[in-house]
């Protein structure tokens, strides 16, 4: 029997997954997800108890532990920023729930432990910078910013929104991605 509530549970969080990455909280319908899930809505309820619990399962699920298990070493961000692009590449819904999140729940308990992982990051760079490690042409918090924009700008444009005649493979992205932060990183 606990098999059976954990495949409902999975199967919830797949339906909600897809339903706020694209239409956020407020536009997604607990209706569309109990139908798309395949069970009736009383089980959003009694597993989550609430839309928004679910959306926080949601983000948990696929933003904070998707992002968490990108490694992170301050002496090789290029290769920190092509594991940015190979997850936001995988995983476009993660992307995109976590503008969701920003744009709906500014100052949610996630968004929290989001930022508390950053604050992570941002002091071991912080160290490697003071170290001469890494460039201090930007504080700590200016690179970090500008290395998650630059790992997750493919994801954010539709290749048809460049132009009929831009084309640019996976593999060309993920290549600019990464000579792009080693470009940014550069020592003056």
């Amino acid at each position: 029997m606990a098999r059976n509530a954990e495949q409902t549970r999975q199967r919830l969080l797949t339906a909600a997954s897809e339903e706020f990455a694209a239409l956020g909280i407020a536009g997604a319908r607990v209706d569309r997800i109990a139908v798309a899930a395949d069970c009736n809505k009383a089980m959003i309820y009694t597993h989550f108890g609430s839309k928004d619990q679910l959306f926080e399962a949601v983000f948990t699920a696929e933003v904070t532990d998707r992002i968490g298990q990108v490694t992170f070493d301050p002496t090789e961000l290029p290769d920190y920023a092509g594991r940015l692009f190979d997850c936001f590449d995988a995983r476009p819904d993660t992307l995109r729930l976590y503008i969701w999140y920003n744009l709906e729940r500014p100052g949610g308990p996630s968004l929290l432990a989001i930022g508390q992982a950053n604050e992570t990051k941002l002091a071991l760079l912080e160290q490697a910078q003071a170290d001469g490690l890494v460039s201090d042409h930007y504080a700590a918090v200016e690179l970090l910013t500008l290395i998650r924009s630059i790992a997750s700008a493919w994801a954010l444009l539709s290749h048809s929104s460049l132009g009929p005649t831009a084309t640019a493979t996976r593999a060309r992205c993920r290549h600019t991605v990464v000579d792009a932060v080693r470009r940014l990183i550069r020592p003056d």
